[in-house]
């Protein structure tokens, strides 16, 4: 029997009609072959209702870092569901999955991060950081310590709190909590720099942070939240020695330091965790998710170091959040499949050698006239598309630059992820050499074709 692709496809559409999409324009998913309906993955690849296999050149959302298709975590989610299907992490109550992600979670955690709460999703790791802070400082005696240090071109998620620290161009239109957090400048050299050389620049930023700071009064401020790189506010990588110096920085002020490693842990930048082996920092705080479990259960993690998990535990204190999936049994089963898989098959380590080679390959794409600026790491990558390359003149929003490089890369067989004049690249880091090669080819092909349009 042959399977009649074109009513599938319409199938999935007429009921897509009534999902709401996240982060999109929805008047314009209105129109007639706006939406693609993936049906099927596996490797690094993911295959669309029409029958089109395509590399996936985001990683799902930066997440499936081990591969589609990995029967060893399917399998054990599997396992897991016929063995405990569900039981909650409140009040008492543990259960021995939860309990084995923790601890190899705080083995793999730089330093003295050795507590771990579970939420289901980045934003909330990154609120749960700020409630646990906040409680922190009340045990301490310290309540006015409340306010929150971001950055311009931050993302920190969509919850209500973590749209807050993010990047206020994300929040057009939409609420956020006022006056709670304060964003610094942004750390991107080449388009802030302003003629300065990276070293100069870095001390304009941290003589900035400093002036902020002070102005604020170091008293009301709890903690500076920073992506290792920042991701979907644009694909920021800061000045050499950034996240060093403001490590050192809110040391001084007594101001705790949260690194957002959402996207950049379990093996994007070549290693578990990229705050100290990559940035040199030791955080008071990291939050992980995406990686965690590869995107095959949603899970996150908010891991806390020693000292504030000695008071927020103290005598007479309640530890009064928590979410009723936190720590959900096939989650963790996930998260524990995947972190062995990575380690078996050492995928954080070859990432540091076949990362290096897509890095390189998209690096030589900025000789062609569109492409502005080629920034990232690793499995990290940005292209930033400008009007005229001496001047930096960006395309204006009508334009659509990135939308329309990313559906001819679609038509040549690469998703990748338009973000306004740029475009994103953070696919599985299983990826082959020759699927490296490939990658960097259907985008010069695809910049070339709208770099040649009228």
């Amino acid at each position: 029997m042959t399977l009649d692709i074109s009513i599938r496809t319409d199938d999935i559409l007429t009921s897509d009609s009534h999902l709401i999409q996240s982060f999109a324009n929805l008047h314009g998913l209105k129109q007639q072959d706006a939406r693609t309906a993936i049906v099927s993955a596996n490797g690094a690849y993911v295959t669309d209702s029409e029958g089109n296999k395509l590399i996936d050149g985001i990683g799902g959302l930066w997440c499936v870092n081990a591969g589609h298709g990995r029967k060893e975590i399917i399998d054990a989610i599997t396992e897991q569901l016929n063995t405990l299907d569900y039981y909650s992490t409140f009040y008492n109550f543990t259960h021995p999955t939860a309990a084995a992600l923790a601890k190899k979670i705080a083995e793999l955690a730089p330093g003295h991060l050795n507590s771990v709460h579970f939420g289901n999703s980045g934003s909330v790791a990154n609120d749960s950081a700020i409630r646990i802070l906040h409680h922190y400082y009340n045990r301490l005696g310290k309540p006015n310590k409340k306010l929150v240090l971001s950055r311009q071109g931050a993302y920190h998620g969509s919850t209500y709190l973590a749209m807050a620290m993010t990047t206020p161009a994300y929040s057009d239109g939409w609420d956020v909590a006022n006056n709670l957090v304060h964003h610094l400048r942004c750390p991107h050299h080449w388009r802030e720099g302003d003629g300065m050389t990276e070293a100069e620049f870095l001390k304009a930023l941290l003589a900035d942070a400093k002036a902020r700071i002070e102005e604020l009064g170091a008293e009301n401020i709890a903690c500076f939240i920073a992506e290792p790189i920042q991701g979907a506010g644009g694909l920021i990588v800061p000045p050499e020695g950034y996240h060093a110096e403001m490590g050192a920085l809110c040391r001084n002020y007594d101001i705790k330091y949260i690194t957002d490693e959402v996207v950049t842990a379990f093996g994007r930048l070549g290693h578990y965790f990229a705050s100290k082996d990559v940035f040199g920092v030791q955080p008071d705080i990291i939050t992980t998710a995406k990686g965690l479990t590869s995107g095959y259960q949603p899970l996150s993690a908010t891991i806390i170091s020693d000292e504030i998990h000695e008071v927020v535990s103290g005598d007479g204190a309640m530890f009064l959040h928590g979410m009723t999936y936190s720590g959900h049994p096939a989650a963790s089963a996930a998260a524990l499949a995947n972190i062995a898989l990575m380690e078996r098959d050492q995928i954080p380590q070859r990432a540091r050698v076949t990362g290096k080679r897509f890095e390189n390959n998209l690096r030589g794409l900025a000789d062609l006239d569109l492409v502005g600026e080629v920034r990232g790491s690793h499995f990290m990558m940005g292209i930033e598309f400008v009007k005229d390359k001496e001047k930096k003149t960006p395309f204006e929003p009508e334009d659509q630059i990135g939308l329309k490089i990313s559906r001819a890369a679609q038509d040549r067989g690469l998703i990748a992820r338009p973000l306004g004049n740029i475009l994103i690249l953070s696919p599985t880091l299983i990826m082959t050499e020759e699927q490296i090669d490939r990658t960097s080819d259907i985008l010069r092909d695809s910049i070339t074709e709208v770099q040649g349009a009228p």
